[in-house]
């Protein structure tokens, strides 16, 4: 399912083999929440971008349109017309970061819809049951999501409940895989690392969900508000303890800086809204820095967004044309650049992948890091 194709130290080329196509490793994956990417691009606009995974949330699918709808009408694939593989996330983040009241058993979680205030219960079950009517590739389980930072024994009791919770996660998986109605019989179950910044609890939970035979593993609560440097450490102390033949997803992040660094120690999979959230407000990503084109320098500024980018934006329009775009509101604006930071990131792993396999990754991650971290 996974193979390994080349190192560079920590870092892995990777090939992941799934049901519903092949994706080159690292990746990135492209965050449609509820089906769509923001910014007014489609599936189409996507696959022209180089997206090999796209991303959606099962809570806010759950609550609308209605995971039982989208499995009537075919499964996300069908709903969305995308034919390569999709990233169910449990909607465990959402519960916890969303529900202003909840209350959490050892059962799940009960709480009220962000929307309209109805009463949802979502546990282990509940989790997967949604996931798989949503029939996507990959289903993520359903865990806890502390505060960062939390007391150190409401971690550990955190941590074995989120076990004893993808253990369930596991057998239900399985068990809806079998059912003759279930429309992706071969979905995956990745399970998630927990415990805050604390590094013991971090390496005993790798160690006890390791132990579960499952096709991936993430890394989960971090990019929370942490420091870079907290987050590198906690990477740092908790990847060795992960199975070297899965693949390892780094959850929520980042900047381009935080996705080299990752790749460096390990990471096989990356998501993070940062791409299209910064590019509807006109921050964008280039590959000398970031620019913020409401700044007043880019008004009569007739060249690309970044010279050199093949991008739908980029190779038509100049930064003087979209900035107008912005200041007069017009939805145009967010679709080129969310179309040109979406291509940036997925370029950006093209680049990484390139890069290891010549074996010149170590010299691709000095010259990138700090460039890339950079305001123009």
């Amino acid at each position: 399912m996974f193979e390994i194709l080349h190192t560079n130290g920590l870092a892995r080329r990777g090939r992941f083999h799934t049901v519903h196509g092949t994706v080159e490793t690292p990746v990135f994956q492209n965050v449609g929440t509820i089906a769509a990417i923001k910014g007014a691009v489609s599936t189409q606009d996507l696959k022209k971008l180089g997206c090999q995974i796209e991303l959606s949330n099962t809570y806010h699918l759950h609550v609308r349109p209605g995971d039982k709808l989208i499995k009537e009408l075919g499964g996300l694939h069908k709903f969305m017309n995308w034919d390569r593989p999709i990233l169910t996330d449990s909607g465990g983040f959402q519960v916890f970061s969303l529900a202003k009241l909840r209350k959490i058993t050892e059962e799940g979680v009960s709480f009220n819809s962000h929307v309209d205030g109805q009463k949802i219960f979502m546990g282990p079950e509940e989790s997967m049951q949604i996931q798989s009517n949503l029939a996507s590739t990959i289903a993520m389980a359903f865990d806890e999501c502390i505060e960062n930072p939390a007391p150190y024994d409401y971690v550990k009791q955190s941590c074995a409940r989120t076990y004893r919770w993808l253990e369930r996660c596991k057998a239900e998986l399985a068990r809806l895989n079998g059912l003759e109605d279930t429309i992706n019989k071969n979905q995956l179950l990745f399970g998630i690392n927990q415990g805050g910044t604390y590094d013991d609890l971090r390496i005993q939970h790798m160690k006890d969900i390791a132990k579960l035979d499952l096709p991936g593993y993430a890394i989960g609560g971090l990019a929370v508000g942490e420091t870079h440097e907290e987050m590198y450490h906690i990477l740092d102390v908790t990847l060795p303890h992960a199975p070297e033949d899965r693949p390892r997803y780094l959850m929520g992040v980042g900047t381009p800086a935080n996705i080299i660094e990752g790749v460096a120690r390990g990471i096989d999979f990356f998501d993070c809204v940062m791409p299209s959230r910064n590019a509807r407000h006109a921050f964008i990503f280039t590959r000398n820095g970031t620019m913020n084109l409401l700044n007043q320098k880019y008004e009569r500024d007739l060249s690309p967004i970044d010279p050199g980018c093949t991008c739908e934006a980029c190779q038509n329009y100049s930064r003087a044309y979209i900035r107008h775009l912005f200041k007069a509101k017009e939805m145009l604006a967010m679709r080129l650049s969310v179309i040109h930071n979406l291509h940036f990131y997925n370029e950006l792993m093209q680049q990484i992948r390139d890069a290891l396999e010549e074996d010149r990754f170590e010299q691709f991650r000095r010259d990138n890091v700090e460039k890339l971290a950079r305001r123009l």
